[in-house]
């Protein structure tokens, strides 16, 4: 291995140890890496900005911008305020049953939008709704986290990973229906025991006065301006339509985005300090800063490498092969994006499916790689999109969470919905076959 990658290895181990440790904060460690690696060489204008596979991946940049800009008038309706109030009243005020409902809104709504749309319109709802009943929302942020990941793995465009590798897998939107969703509806409803069971502490407040009667609640009188709503969910209609579509009308994610935040800020005549309230700047940049300091791993060969010497070595052994992408993948995309881990690991996964005895859709490797790479973004803070933007709404108001706090339980998580997706994968394409 070269002196290069060497020193390209440490400073990315360096700056995780740094974001993990939460010595300095995670953007200043984050912008630090790119200026080491800068400094050797490996980071530039062209490689950081332009290239595709080693810079920054605008799609995912201005598909979050898009969505944020979009919660940020949906918010000035009183929208988010009423889905508070409705999910007290649904919950009956149980702190328990009050977790369950929102995760099965947030698994439910993942598939159709994707995981990071899903919880940039989720998390302000369970901010509202725990600070109207006492409680505390980091556990219902965290469980949001989980939710959203596992929700995304059903569809084509529940969650970034599942776009990149369908497009170069061939994938139908309607493959991921018969093959992931299956799975998917498994796992959010064992993730929703499990989840009461990992915080049963903390939804059990000492002195908490469970409100057995929420009726007078009144969600309708929180609609601040029932016409500009309307005119809204028109809009955010339409955006989701066109997400489901993308393929058919050839328009990237982030364009859908970009076009319904324009169409959102036309309809609602916002002033740009409104419009611009919920963008979440720190993690945009820290989006970006993380986009280039894997871009470096890329460029020295590190990953490639990594996964060029795993299809040597596995052949056809498909059995092996699947249980070494299915819990590889998420052991990797734990400590990397899982966004910029799948656009380098896929050629790879291409090339043993190529190799091995079942190709295209009912390639067992395809599925194990979709199910690892997704599920392993629940392990810690910053392996998914969702996690890094839900981190950064609660840091927003006033509710940070440490890089720890969230992993102790993300370990957990992840861990026992591999095993049952690992099950899922033996049974489906090795025993039932």
């Amino acid at each position: 291995m070269s002196t290069v990658a060497l020193a390209a290895i440490a400073i990315f181990a360096i700056t995780y140890a740094l974001i993990a440790t939460e010595r300095v904060h995670r953007l200043t460690a984050a912008l630090g890496g790119v200026a080491a690696m800068t400094v050797i060489g490996l980071v530039d204008a062209d490689g950081a900005f332009f290239d595709h596979e080693t810079g920054v991946d605008w799609n995912v940049i201005f598909l979050l911008f898009g969505m944020m800009v979009i919660v940020s008038v949906l918010k000035q309706t009183g929208l988010f305020e009423f889905l508070a109030l409705w999910a007290a009243q649904a919950s009956g005020g149980r702190p328990g049953r009050l977790m369950a409902l929102l995760m099965l809104i947030t698994a439910g709504l993942s598939p159709v939008l994707d995981n990071v749309t899903t919880v940039l319109l989720v998390a302000p709802v369970a901010l509202s709704v725990t600070a109207r009943l006492g409680l505390s929302p980091v556990p219902y942020l965290i469980a949001l986290v989980f939710a959203s990941n596992v929700g995304g793995m059903g569809t084509l465009i529940g969650d970034p990973p599942n776009i990149i590798i369908a497009s170069r897998g061939g994938l139908s939107f309607n493959d991921f229906l018969v093959h992931a969703l299956p799975i998917t509806v498994i796992l959010v409803a064992a993730l929703v025991v499990l989840c009461l069971v990992l915080f049963r502490r903390e939804l059990r407040v000492p002195g908490l006065q469970v409100r057995d009667d929420v009726t007078d609640l009144a969600p309708r009188a929180a609609i601040a301006d029932g016409a500009l709503l309307a005119r809204c969910l028109v809009v955010l209609a339409v955006v989701m339509v066109a997400f489901g579509l993308h393929t058919v009308l050839h328009l990237d994610p982030s364009v859908v985005a970009m076009l319904g935040a324009g169409a959102m800020v036309a309809v609602s005549g916002s002033t740009p300090e409104e419009f611009l309230e919920e963008v979440e700047w720190v993690t945009l940049a820290f989006f970006m800063a993380l986009f280039v300091l894997v871009g470096g791993l890329v460029e020295v060969g590190v990953i490639g490498d990594l996964g060029s010497w795993a299809a040597g070595a596995l052949g056809e052994r498909e059995l092996l092969a699947s249980s070494v992408l299915l819990f590889g993948s998420a052991v990797a995309g734990a400590f990397v994006d899982n966004i910029p881990y799948t656009a380098a690991m896929v050629p790879i996964v291409a090339d043993m499916v190529a190799a091995s005895p079942q190709t295209g859709a009912g390639s067992p490797l395809w599925w194990a790689f979709v199910f690892g790479a997704d599920l392993g973004g629940n392990t810690t803070a910053v392996a998914a999109g969702a996690n890094v933007v839900v981190l950064g709404i609660a840091a927003k108001a006033g509710h940070p969470i440490s890089f720890w706090r969230f992993t102790k339980h993300g370990v957990v998580v992840t861990f026992a919905t591999l095993v049952i997706s690992w099950l899922y994968v033996w049974l489906r394409y090795f025993v039932f076959a």
